[in-house]
């Protein structure tokens, strides 16, 4: 099993970015992903999760309205579209999947993750 992201980068405040991340070893469709950041000295929080069906979505409200989470399970893929993106957006981002049901609060819900990938967002 594993999952992989790709995309972060070091991007101006207002700029936008989207993260992949690509999974193998397990049949995505049967879980729930999400998206994790942690900053460092800072608790890992989550961003942004899509329930496998793909109909539902769920957000931190620091990020409703700029990040969209989307799925491509054919492909093994879930993204992550940030745009308007803040200094406080800065953060190692991580991809991960549950086989229960979207959480944003409980990592432990969590089977698989990513390595992650560093986003930085400049002023």
């Amino acid at each position: 099993v594993q999952m992989e992201e790709f995309g972060g980068g070091l991007v101006q405040a207002g700029e936008s970015l989207m993260l992949t991340c690509i999974a193998s070893g397990f049949h995505i469709k049967d879980y729930a992903m999400a998206w994790f950041r942690q900053a460092p000295g800072k608790e890992r929080e989550g961003v942004a999760c899509k329930v496998w069906t793909g109909h539902s979505s769920y957000y931190a409200d620091s990020v409703k309205g700029r990040f969209t989470v989307s799925r491509d399970n054919g492909n093994h893929v879930l993204y992550l579209q940030m745009n308007s993106l803040k200094p406080e957006d800065s953060a190692m981002y991580y991809c991960a999947a549950t086989n229960t049901y979207c959480s944003l609060d409980d990592i432990s819900r969590y089977q698989y993750w990513g390595q992650g990938t560093q986003v930085t967002v400049s002023s």
